[in-house]
């Protein structure tokens, strides 16, 4: 499975943006699918994840209900739409995807495929 991220680039603080991750390539079953990001300096962090059904989503405690993650399967794809941007959310963002639905979802290991990343930059 190759994964491919999309939609990153400069906006204001209190903008907005939509993150696409497009899934090619074979999977031997459902995936579940995630978005991490990677501020500079800093850690890689979990940001959202949603079940291959769509019913199990979580975000990280930071979200506040400003990002909705979203799937479209029929077209292999997950959305990361951001509203209310804020410069601290500068970061590169990678989307993710696991084999397996485990507890563990905020951790990076629980992951085998990841895109390549693309760069988010909120201006203040």
């Amino acid at each position: 499975v190759q994964l491919q991220a999309s939609g990153g680039g400069l906006v204001q603080a209190g903008g907005s943006l939509r993150l696409s991750c497009a899934q090619s390539g074979r999977s031997l079953g459902p995936l579940h699918m995630g978005w991490f990001r990677q501020a500079p300096g800093e850690e890689r962090e979990f940001v959202a994840r949603i079940s291959f059904s769509g019913r199990a989503i979580y975000y990280a405690d930071f979200v506040q209900g400003r990002f909705t993650i979203s799937t479209d399967n029929a077209k292999n794809m997950v959305y990361l739409q951001m509203n209310s941007l804020k410069p601290e959310d500068t970061a590169v963002y990678y989307c993710a995807a696991a084999a397996s639905a485990d507890k563990y979802y905020k951790r990076e290991s629980s992951y085998e495929n990841w895109g390549q990343g693309t760069l988010v930059t909120v201006s203040s």
